[in-house]
């Protein structure tokens, strides 16, 4: 089973998200315009079953309504069940009612994991005020409850708060972590490669984090094999096979790509041997699909 470990997907009517209907606005991923639109899974699921996969990974994309969303990925879960489709939905760690929001995010069987993202962009999470999660007790509460209740998180966060990120999840060893678009490595010169495989040395070494290779493109808009290779070698290097799976971070990479460009893109990187973990196994394991 080929397992695409990481994708959006949204219906407009149905839930709001003011990240992507911001008029003129452009993003570090680029100018959301042409994806200012429905993306469901019958469009997702031909791009992705043209390529071999057969199940799916839905993670949460910053919806103004987080539980309309989960709730939403459920249905679309259910409505589709030849199309295996589990879900990361967003929960913020540090509310004092996290019990009751985890308690209630369970009542989804797609649920498997949470997402609340620590990371971005530079520039855009000075405003966020994301970045100071890490050193909120809260968060560290709530990542070993999620633990507790056999959740995963899902980690997006930029190469320079990753050294503090480890010394955090050390004190979670209970609670299965993705790190999310292998690490965001914004900086693309050759120093800027350096200082991101330092850093996510402190990573690799927890047993319990793994590593998507997915979001390549975002901080890289002309992307090609050759241009992220040393970031797919150096993922693969740290983390091995059975630690890294493949996510497609549809529709937001199609700024970048086509899916069948992106696939391919990623088969010609990882070596052959290593194809059934990085594109199946890791995500089936982790996520239980």
């Amino acid at each position: 089973m080929m397992i695409d470990a990481h994708h959006h997907l949204w219906d407009l009517s149905e839930v709001h998200y003011p990240w992507l209907m911001e008029t003129g606005a452009v993003r570090f991923f680029g100018d959301p315009t042409p994806i200012q639109r429905d993306y469901l899974l019958d469009e997702f699921r031909a791009d992705a079953a043209a390529q071999g996969f057969s199940a799916s990974v839905h993670i949460q994309v910053g919806a103004a309504d987080p539980w309309a969303e989960a709730a939403w990925v459920q249905s679309v879960a259910d409505q589709a069940p030849d199309w295996p489709l589990v879900q990361v939905a967003f929960c913020d760690l540090t509310a004092p009612d996290l019990g009751h929001r985890l308690d209630r995010l369970q009542t989804l069987p797609s649920l498997r994991g949470v997402r609340q993202i620590v990371g971005r962009a530079p520039g855009e999470d000075m405003k966020s005020g994301t970045n100071a999660l890490l050193s909120n007790p809260r968060f560290l509460a709530g990542l070993r409850e999620l633990g507790a209740r056999d959740l995963s998180f899902d980690l997006q966060l930029l190469p320079e708060l990753m050294e503090q990120a480890a010394r955090v999840l050390e004190r979670a060893p209970e609670t299965r972590v993705a790190l999310c678009h292998a690490g965001s490595p914004h900086d693309r010169t050759a120093d800027g490669i350096r200082a991101w495989s330092r850093s996510l040395r402190a990573l690799s070494a927890l047993p319990h984090v793994s590593c998507k290779l997915s979001g390549l493109g975002m901080f890289d808009h002309g992307w090609t094999a050759s241009s992220v290779r040393p970031l797919v070698q150096e993922c693969l290097a740290q983390f091995g096979p059975a630690r890294c799976m493949f996510g497609s971070n549809f529709p937001v990479d199609s700024l970048s790509s086509s899916y069948a460009d992106l696939v391919a893109r990623h088969r010609s990187l990882v070596p052959p041997e290593m194809h059934d973990d990085v594109f199946g196994l890791t995500a089936r394991r982790f996520y239980r699909l």
